[in-house]
């Protein structure tokens, strides 16, 4: 599993709510390549509910397109905007788990349109959300140019390192 490195990070004005790992009332997340896959381990907090003990519905739909950005961002080598989006909720996700599980992957390409499974498990490994985003992704000079996108690496994760420990689910 490979840390991927977050390009924005240093840039002045980077404030994602989604991935800025110093965005106070931001999600935080930070992703791996396992495979074809792109992963995050992210822990629910309590103001994160719709309902008591409860990960808002709109808050999963986020941690989903955020993820897949990130899809995009490391297979493709390039930034794009969100389509379309469609979420399918199985069952609920409990704020007070210590950690939920996300994981996309590419399912199709068409010219500059991709299709991004994504499925969110719970901490017991159950499946509880899933969406399907579709990305209209940027020419590669225009992603430089408007979102100053150069490069998406990534870094060995050693034995010492805090990768998420996913099983395949």
């Amino acid at each position: 599993m490979k840390k991927i490195v977050n390009p924005w990070r240093g840039m002045e004005g980077y404030r994602c709510f989604g991935c800025d790992p110093h965005s106070e009332r931001g999600l935080r997340m930070e992703f791996y390549e396992e495979g074809e896959q792109i992963v995050c381990r992210w822990h629910p907090r309590p103001e994160f509910q719709g309902w008591v003990n409860t990960l808002h519905g709109g808050i999963q739909a986020t941690l989903a397109d955020e993820i897949s950005s990130w899809v995009v961002f490391r297979k493709f080598q390039t930034s794009g905007v969100t389509s379309r989006m469609e979420v399918r909720y199985h069952k609920p996700i409990h704020t007070t788990d210590e950690y939920i599980d996300l994981k996309a992957s590419v399912v199709s390409r068409r010219r500059n349109l991709v299709e991004i499974a994504v499925r969110i498990f719970d901490c017991r490994g159950e499946l509880c959300t899933e969406a399907v985003c579709l990305y209209f992704l940027f020419p590669k000079e225009r992603a430089q140019r408007e979102f100053h996108f150069c490069d998406c690496g990534v870094e060995e994760c050693g034995d010492d390192a805090a990768a998420p420990e996913t099983a395949d689910k």
